[in-house]
């Protein structure tokens, strides 16, 4: 593990003189001296707020190339040409995009020291050729950009993501810098186990965005809500983003505001890839006043002066919801956060979360497969003989590796683990493991529920999920406009915010908020849970962890 100097002049001269910051924002520093000291990092910031700066700062005064992973290969292209402008000692890029003779240019380049940066995408690694080069090189600092991907748990989760640790180790576990916007207690945890980071230290900064104005309008009837939708986007100030549930209503709401004279596009994972390129350039050079999207928009998209972000449909976690607005505002200046809510509208996001599980069947089908055969197979050929789909292969993989069944190589060849002669056990394990996931998943659907309908600040309500403390009301959303929120003093408190508490059944948790005589623990097997005050004291159901 490499460590240099982590003085607070030398960070603060590099950071000025080599990359033109005049001053680091909060918890920039304190993440850079971290890495610098040979600590593996996670940093937890807004978008906008750095996070690149970190491990910009620290790679050009650690010996040693840096890899920066990013899913994306418009985030690896925009990363690609910052960094160029700079002095920094040189910078590649690796993914399907190079050219064979671009790709042997750059692996020339990186192992005759003359690349300080080299940002690739996650699905390389799986490449012995690249992974055997990148190991040659000695790379000082892995960063992880976007690190909510490699967590089940998070909104924007990659299959690629989930053998970066596998990866880690291989390349003798360089000093590792998670990177995300947005991640609640579960996901931090996971990208920590995920990633194999050792004794981290976790940077969580700035999760209030004081500038967005947050509002749900509530609805009994479907045309009632369209019609005050339409009416809404219309008036309100542009451009802006528009998230629903799924493709077919993300093409209809945009056709609908062409045809009220509005400049909207739909945006979704089932247009092709140029098309959606065309589409989010659009709107990134306003030449779109409104894009309509699924989840598949909002990735590494950095648009300033985003006015509103609607919500027709809910999201599927506060995780979700919080990344989708806070796409709005950027600039600072006074933005909009609406949710267009009916009670029924939870129905389809209880759907999506029903689909894609995986049961003890699929699990023992892709067991068995990978026992009977007497060497490793490959996913490629696993996908073709078990005839899953890409997510439940990948998620049945998964619940396999944790309890030792099988083992997944560097190179993406899955061979039988420690446990292939305990397989009756290890399968209920396994099973067990993914019932917890799905019951983490509705929990998620519950607080967005709780957001939906809570009766008290939304804003106190957001940071509490994210782990922060917030004792006053914010006075900048529905609720404290009508007055509607309850004073730290009304809260019946029996265990301090963020503290481990542990109940009879649902094991260990987290104390995240009160909502007057309520109170909401994040239990780390089943999820959230809403447990009322008085029935905890009266029953003792929950006691404080040691």
């Amino acid at each position: 593990m490499t460590q240099v100097r982590k003085d607070t002049r030398v960070v603060r001269r590099v950071a000025r003189e080599t990359f033109g910051y005049d001053t680091l924002r909060p918890g920039q520093e304190t993440a850079i001296k971290s890495v610098l000291s040979g600590c593996d990092t996670l940093a937890v910031m807004p978008t906008g707020s750095g996070k690149s700066a970190i491990y910009q700062i620290a790679g050009v005064q650690i010996p040693g190339p840096t890899l920066v992973v990013s899913p994306l290969i418009a985030l690896q292209r925009d990363q690609f040409e910052s960094l160029d402008e700079q002095d920094v000692g040189g910078v590649g890029l690796m993914n399907s995009t190079l050219k064979p003779a671009e790709r042997r240019e750059t692996f020339e380049n990186l192992l005759e020291g003359e690349l300080e940066f080299l940002l690739l995408a996650p699905e390389q690694l799986s490449n012995p050729e690249v992974l055997e080069q990148i190991k040659a090189a000695k790379p000082s600092l892995f960063v992880v950009d976007e690190a909510h991907c490699v967590s089940e748990w998070g909104h924007d989760f990659r299959p690629d993501y989930l053998r970066l640790g596998t990866f880690i180790e291989e390349l003798g576990h360089p000093t590792i810098l998670a990177l995300t916007a947005t991640a609640s207690p579960p996901v931090r945890e996971e990208i920590i186990t995920r990633l194999g980071m050792r004794n981290p230290k976790v940077v969580v900064q700035g999760f209030d965005r004081p500038n967005i104005w947050l509002d749900v309008i509530r609805f009994d009837d479907e045309l009632d809500k369209k019609r005050n939708f339409y009416e809404r986007i219309v008036e309100v100030e542009k451009p802006g983003i528009v998230y629903a549930a799924t493709r077919q209503r993300s093409e209809e709401i945009a056709q609908e505001l062409q045809n009220k004279g509005i400049k909207a596009l739909a945006y979704h994972a089932g247009m092709k890839a140029p098309e959606r390129e065309q589409v989010q350039s659009a709107f990134m050079n306003d030449e779109a006043e409104v894009i309509v999207a699924t989840t598949a928009f909002g990735m590494g998209i950095d648009k300033p002066n985003v006015r509103f972000v609607f919500h027709y449909d809910i999201s599927d976690s506060v995780d979700s919801y919080y990344q989708e607005i806070g796409r709005a505002g950027r600039d600072g200046e006074p933005s909009q956060a609406a949710l267009f809510y009916r009670p029924e509208d939870l129905g389809i996001r209880r759907f999506f979360a029903s689909t894609g599980q995986v049961d003890v069947d699929h699990l023992q089908q892709v067991a068995t497969v990978i026992i009977s055969q007497p060497g490793p197979v490959t996913l490629h050929d696993l996908k073709e003989v078990t005839e899953l789909s890409q997510s439940k292969l990948t998620t049945a993989l998964s619940r396999l590796e944790e309890v030792g069944v099988v083992v997944i190589s560097p190179g993406g060849e899955v061979k039988t683990g420690e446990r292939n002669q305990d397989i009756a056990e290890a399968m209920l394990e396994a099973a067990s493991t993914q019932q917890n996931h799905h019951d983490f998943d509705r929990s998620r659907i519950e607080m967005m529920r709780g957001y939906a309908e809570l009766r008290d600040c939304r804003r106190r309500y957001l940071l509490n999920y994210f782990g922060e403390e917030v004792d006053e009301p914010c006075g900048y959303c529905d609720n404290c406009k009508a007055g509607i929120t309850v004073e730290k003093s009304e809260q019946l408190e029996v265990f301090p915010i963020n503290s481990r508490v542990s109940h009879n059944a649902w094991g260990e948790g987290l104390v995240m908020r009160y909502e007057g005589d309520k109170m909401v623990v994040l239990f780390d097997k089943v999820g959230y849970k809403t447990l009322a005050v008085a029935v905890v004291q009266e029953r003792g159901l929950v006691k404080l962890v040691a």
